[in-house]
């Protein structure tokens, strides 16, 4: 099948968390440069949408964990919420990347 490269949902979502993971030094940005790849990679924009839900889940529990892991309250509760707003920014980041890498991919007509 020449020209069809789209890639699945969930290798599309392992690009955007690796891509995310890897450029984690800049707020936001991680998200969106990892979801424009990732939406990329995914081919439209409904399936980019859709790779982008398993990160911002598998970071629900990320802070959950890490919340749950300090015996201490208020230190479980300080590092959980500064976790919990820089995963929002990622993952705000990379819904909007998402949407903007399944909107420049190239159309792949099913053959």
């Amino acid at each position: 099948m020449a020209g069809y490269d789209r890639s699945s949902v969930v290798a599309s979502s392992l690009w955007m968390v690796g891509i995310s993971l890897v450029l984690f030094f800049l707020p936001a940005f991680n998200g969106v440069i990892g979801g424009i790849v990732g939406g990329y990679k995914a081919g439209t924009p409904r399936r980019a949408l859709s790779a982008a839900v398993l990160p911002a889940i598998a970071v629900l529990f990320g802070v959950w964990g890490l919340m749950a892991a300090f015996d201490h309250a208020v230190i479980g509760f300080i590092s959980g919420i500064a976790a919990g707003i820089w995963a929002v920014f990622s993952s705000i980041g990379l819904f909007i990347g998402a949407l903007i890498g399944g909107a420049i991919a190239p159309s792949r007509a099913h053959i």
